[in-house]
């Protein structure tokens, strides 16, 4: 790879990078291809991006990059992956699910809204994070609570004055 490709490439990883919120850096190597395809079709499904890239790029892509990303920069060694996602836990629910058939992939570390996460012991975790969508849900069901209770109140009083 040439001087030019390189820096093509640097600056095209920084784009990638550029106003994301969920980076996972994990390491598949081993993975046959059948495994490999699986993992790409699942990620694919998923939205997730998934691309092998080389560590001296990332880095110096996430070194010249806008964001904070921390110790992240460490983790590059051996083969590397990174999976961009919109959904916080999506990459470590397919990782998890793929890790019930072997041992591989492992989780090097993540970015998520300016957390940092290096291990793979923080899989769990990760895949324990709820999304926005899930977060919403719960605080809507929290605020519908409270109505709810009182207009059973209001309900069990207008039955009381009735039989009055």
């Amino acid at each position: 790879m040439t001087r030019e490709e390189k820096s093509i490439e640097i600056e095209n990883l920084t784009a990638q990078l550029a106003g994301v919120n969920v980076i996972y850096l994990a390491d598949i190597s081993g993975l046959d291809a059948d495994t490999t395809s699986n993992l790409r079709r699942a990620c694919f499904k998923a939205g997730i991006k998934l691309e092998v890239v080389k560590n001296t790029l990332l880095a110096k892509a996430m070194e010249t990059s806008d964001i904070n990303f921390g110790e992240l920069p460490t983790v590059l060694k051996g083969n590397t992956s990174i999976m961009i996602a919109d959904v916080a836990n999506a990459p470590a629910k397919i990782i998890k699910d793929f890790r019930k058939k072997g041992n591989k992939p492992l989780l090097k570390g993540a970015y998520i809204t300016e957390d940092i996460y290096i291990g793979d012991e923080n899989l769990d975790g990760l895949a324990a994070i709820k999304s926005r969508t899930e977060v919403i849900g719960e605080i809507i069901g929290l605020l519908q609570s409270p109505a709810q209770r009182v207009i059973a109140a209001l309900q069990n009083q207008d039955k009381e004055e009735a039989a009055e």
